[in-house]
């Protein structure tokens, strides 16, 4: 096997120029915070997301928070199924319904092959039912700067 060439530090920059957004529903609204949750960030910065599989959205105001870190601060707000599948890379934009919630810091597998934390960096930490997150709500994953498609 191979070594991980996120591992390796052999990518100077972000190898992805431009792709697909990863989108679909919120199916889960989620409350609660945790100071200690230890969720701990892997490597590499991308991962593959297929359709109709369902994945939890973890907030952290954590500034240090990217991969290979580890995450304590946190609020979850909720699960969404991937409607249209792809990659997700960290430092996409997440938005809920169009509105801005932070950068995709990272990625845990504590509970895989179930589901992925998908970590999301924010400067507001709130739980989902803190922010009055509706179910259906379209979850949106998109590199920086990047418009609709």
């Amino acid at each position: 096997m191979g070594a991980d060439p996120y591992a390796a530090g052999k990518f100077a920059a972000n190898p992805y120029a431009r792709k697909s957004p990863v989108e679909g529903p919120l199916v889960v609204v989620l409350q609660g915070r945790m100071e200690d949750r230890g969720l701990a960030l892997i490597t590499p910065i991308s991962r593959c997301l297929r359709r109709h599989d369902v994945h939890e959205l973890i907030l952290t105001d954590e500034v240090e928070a990217n991969p290979g870190k580890q995450v304590n601060r946190i609020a979850y707000l909720g699960f969404f199924a991937v409607e249209r599948g792809g990659v997700l890379v960290s430092g996409d934009e997440v938005s809920l319904d169009g509105r801005p919630v932070g950068v995709l810091a990272g990625f845990d597998e504590t509970h895989m092959p179930n589901h992925l934390n998908i970590v999301i960096r924010t400067s507001r930490l709130l739980s989902g039912t803190e922010q009055d997150a509706p179910l259906g709500a379209t979850v949106s994953f998109r590199l920086p700067g990047e418009g609709g498609e």
